[in-house]
């Protein structure tokens, strides 16, 4: 095993900026689930019915689907078919995980930033607000949620194909989430 070494400061400063913000947006995740037990509640036993409290479960839900996709690639959580990827060594693995960030993903978030542009400026530009009578007038935020995902996700990957590169000559051990992810299943 590769003798540990510490990543370059601001890539070390990224990585656990995408860890702080992960774990900070796990208690929206707490919230998300009281505001849509109290709105079943209201709704079954008093008849009443807030818009503003089920868009607010919404966008909770969209804020933690997005801007924590980061935090699960940090984490190696996304789906990998890995059937062949499973059994290779760490300095292997790497290589591929280098390859998926460089040729697949970078440009993919790329992609998803240059599309969205113009879909979330519209949206800036009247400020979009909810197509429902007394909902929350901030569609325009949620929107841009896209290319915060995409920004986010660039700047994680960056950070793992720095990890994986220094995996790769041997300045980083191999983590062992593998291991902790084959517990979580």
């Amino acid at each position: 095993m590769a003798q540990s070494r510490e990543l370059p400061g601001f890539i070390a400063w990224l990585d656990n900026a995408s860890e702080r913000l992960g774990r900070s947006l796990s208690w929206l995740i707490m919230a998300m689930m009281l505001i849509q037990f109290l709105i079943v509640v209201l709704r079954y036993a008093f008849s009443f019915n807030s818009i503003p409290m089920q868009e607010s479960v919404m966008y909770m839900h969209a804020v933690v689907f997005m801007l924590a996709a980061a935090w699960t690639l940090k984490h190696d959580g996304h789906v990998r078919v890995d059937i062949f990827y499973r059994a290779m060594t760490p300095k292997r693995k790497a290589l591929v995980d280098l390859c998926g960030t460089l040729f697949l993903l970078l440009p993919v978030m790329v992609f998803v930033i240059l599309s969205s542009l113009g879909y979330v400026s519209k949206s800036w530009a009247i400020f979009e607000g909810s197509p429902d009578s007394g909902g929350i007038p901030g569609v325009f935020l949620l929107k841009t949620l896209i290319p915060l995902f995409a920004g986010l996700m660039i700047l994680q990957a960056l950070v793992e194909a720095v990890k994986n590169a220094y995996v790769m000559t041997g300045r980083l051990a191999a983590t062992h989430d593998d291991e902790a992810h084959e517990e979580r299943l």
